[in-house]
């Protein structure tokens, strides 16, 4: 749930507002499209929300809690706890393998079964036959499915995706997102989803369509 949230950054002309008042709530299991033009503050909200980005005013209120005031630890463990993301770029790292990349955040989370439960992710998006592979060895969806897995396997409430399927072909891109939708509805997540695809938008619950930093629809 956000309310009133503001966010400002400095430039050499003078402040920028990027957003400018959002009100939004977002229930539990519920698949929101986030729409809009380039420039409209979509991917800055969903930073936002994931505490990567400090709003300038406004709340942000994340599984119950307010993330106004939290240092980076304790918002590092409300999204380790709470968030899976999925970017277009796959933000995977390079020299980790699949299985590794995997099972990153259930290590930082203090998971002792983290490489089990990341081979079982990779299972799951039908890369089991890839574990051992660096990102550099793997197609473009491939990465993302990789990426997928890593969102997925600490079994977070809330999935946050953005352009999921931006750097990938019409094909490729559908069969992510299928997985994308599947993995949601088996673990039951609040999915929000930004996309420019009418279709994949109309897959959801309900859209929010923003322009200029505001929710107008």
């Amino acid at each position: 749930m956000v309310n009133d949230l503001r966010l400002t950054v400095p430039a050499a002309s003078g402040p920028v507002n990027i957003l400018r008042g959002i009100d939004l709530k977002i229930h539990p299991g519920e698949v929101v499209g986030l729409v809009g033009p380039s420039g409209s503050g979509k991917t800055s909200l969903l930073m936002v929300l994931a505490g990567l980005e400090a709003a300038t005013g406004g709340q942000v209120v994340l599984a119950g809690q307010d993330l106004a005031g939290l240092d980076e630890d304790a918002l590092a463990r409300i999204r380790l706890a709470n968030v899976g993301i999925v970017f277009q770029a796959f933000h995977l790292i390079p020299s980790m393998t699949a299985l590794e990349n995997v099972a990153m955040p259930l290590e930082l989370a203090g998971d002792d079964a983290a490489f089990a439960k990341a081979e079982a992710a990779l299972r799951e998006v039908g890369l089991g036959h890839r574990l051992t592979h660096l990102p550099g060895q793997l197609s473009g969806g491939e990465q993302q499915r990789v990426a997928l897995a890593r969102a997925f396997a600490p079994r977070p409430r809330l999935l946050l995706a953005d352009e999921p399927t931006g750097n990938l072909d019409q094909a490729t891109g559908e069969v992510v997102m299928q997985l994308l939708f599947d993995l949601r509805a088996r673990l039951g997540a609040t999915l929000l989803l930004i996309t420019h695809d009418a279709g994949l938008a109309a897959r959801c619950d309900r859209t929010v369509h923003m322009a200029d930093g505001r929710v107008v629809a």
